[in-house]
């Protein structure tokens, strides 16, 4: 398998352990981020399982958000490498944490089907970026993001975290 066919989670955080996108996450969804062939995009193609389901027949709400949620963090960290100059996976590692997760459900997410998450960063590429993330049900958009991505060290996050009072 050559290095461009492996996705941006498999390339930059091989060790990743988070349910929606990590690697290494036992029984996570183990998303998939690959750059579109437009270069603007990153596209995500994921098919709910039954346990996803909200009402019946529809995809759950929080899903729909878990899943723009990961893939919108992975559009951020693929825009940084490539303002960089430098491969995903390359050194020092580039992470990114939500600042703020907005979605707009357009319209009924029908279980059953393949969705396609197409997601860009919308104008600088900064410690903070603006992603824009789209949710296709085949041909219908059913949820549009418009979130915050913020650029971290997540050691120093996790000890900030953990040595709250």
């Amino acid at each position: 398998m050559t290095t461009e066919a492996l996705s941006l989670q498999d390339r930059a955080a091989p060790d990743g352990v988070c349910y929606g996108c990590g690697t290494q996450h036992p029984s996570g969804l183990h998303l998939k981020s690959h750059w579109d062939e437009d270069g603007v995009h990153l596209v995500c193609r994921h098919s709910p399982d039954a346990g996803f389901i909200g009402w019946p027949g529809l995809v759950y709400g929080g899903l729909l958000a878990m899943l723009v949620d990961c893939h919108s963090n992975w559009a951020a960290m693929a825009y940084h490498y490539r303002a960089e100059g430098r491969e995903p996976g390359s050194l020092p590692r580039i992470d990114c944490v939500t600042g703020q997760l907005s979605l707009t459900y357009l319209k009924p997410t029908p279980m059953g089907v393949e969705l396609v998450l197409k997601a860009r960063v919308e104008g600088e590429v900064g410690r903070k970026s603006r992603v824009i993330c789209e949710v296709w049900a085949g041909d219908v958009l059913t949820v549009m993001a418009d979130s915050l991505f913020v650029r971290v060290d997540t050691e120093r996050l996790k000890q900030q975290a953990h040595n709250q009072g």
